[in-house]
């Protein structure tokens, strides 16, 4: 069998496979387009990523630089309104100079007159507080007396006192004592008839009035009488000591009742006195020509 000259041979096919490219290096070349693909694509994103990044960063930086020429804008309007204020004012360092100098000398002046001032008000409160020393003195020693005066006048009043009558009306100021009935004089808003009465059946003269003792209760002190006034017989039962008795004749003033207060009640006897109105009253009728008094009455105006 003749082999024809365009075919090769066993041993030349052989050898053209052994001269050729090996297959590790197709492998490679494989893996390097890869990771060449691989980085190209993050190459891109990454220059995606920065050309945005810059894109803002300039937008920013428009920003502030328009900012920035809003600023140098108004600093140079206020330069300006400064520039003109100072015009306006014209003062230049020497005028200042002259206007601090100025108010230097006032400040000195001011800070004399002050001293003087003071020295002249120390030396009036001196004075002051000496004329208020003697004042205080002598309003010392007057409300001394006032505060005797007062307290006087305020024993006077704990022991003269109003209450109401046997009649529920409001009876004058009423004497406990001989000393209050004093003092009731003195005022001499009223008539007074101090009196000492003994037991007996037969009226006895006391003021414009007549009464006639009936009973006593020495323990109780308690007593009944009988007035005479008016014509008229009125008693008066059971009373006790300090308690405005009253009653009313004719004539008496705006109807004003007259009062009788007892002082002591003895076993047959009583002391105390008649308040009658001053501006009018009754005349008491005579007493019985048999009657015999058993005591006098002091019938005493101030």
């Amino acid at each position: 069998m003749s082999i024809s000259p365009n075919v090769p041979s066993p041993e030349e096919s052989y050898r053209y496979e052994s001269t050729g490219t090996p297959r590790w290096i197709s492998v490679l070349f494989g893996v390097v387009i890869a990771l060449l693909v691989v980085l190209g694509v993050a190459g891109y994103s990454t220059q995606t990523r920065l050309t945005q990044d810059l894109a803002r960063q300039q937008d920013q930086n428009k920003i502030l630089t328009a900012q920035l020429d809003q600023a140098n804008s108004r600093v140079a309007d206020l330069k300006s309104q400064m520039e003109i204020t100072l015009q306006r004012v014209g003062l230049t360092q020497s005028e200042i100079a002259r206007a601090k100098s100025r108010a230097e000398t006032i400040l000195k002046e001011q800070q004399a007159a002050d001293q003087k001032l003071t020295a002249e008000l120390s030396k009036a409160q001196k004075e002051n507080e000496e004329k208020i020393g003697a004042v205080a003195t002598e309003v010392g020693g007057a409300k001394k007396d006032i505060e005797a005066t007062k307290s006087d006048l305020e024993a006077t009043k704990g022991k003269l006192e109003r209450s109401l009558g046997d009649m529920n009306v409001m009876s004058g100021l009423i004497a406990h004592n001989r000393d209050d009935l004093d003092e009731l004089r003195r005022r001499g808003d009223r008539n007074y008839y101090e009196f000492t009465l003994q037991k007996s059946k037969n009226a006895q003269r006391v003021g414009p009035v007549q009464m006639s003792l009936n009973k006593t209760d020495p323990k109780k002190a308690k007593y009944t009488l009988t007035v005479v006034a008016d014509d008229k017989t009125i008693e008066k039962k059971d009373k006790t000591s300090g308690e405005p008795v009253q009653f009313y004749v004719k004539g008496s003033a705006r109807m004003a009742p007259y009062e009788i207060v007892v002082f002591d009640v003895g076993k047959n006897q009583i002391n105390g006195y008649l308040a009658t109105p001053k501006d009018g009253g009754a005349t008491a009728p005579a007493a019985a020509p048999a009657a015999t008094p058993a005591s006098t009455a002091t019938p005493t105006k101030p």
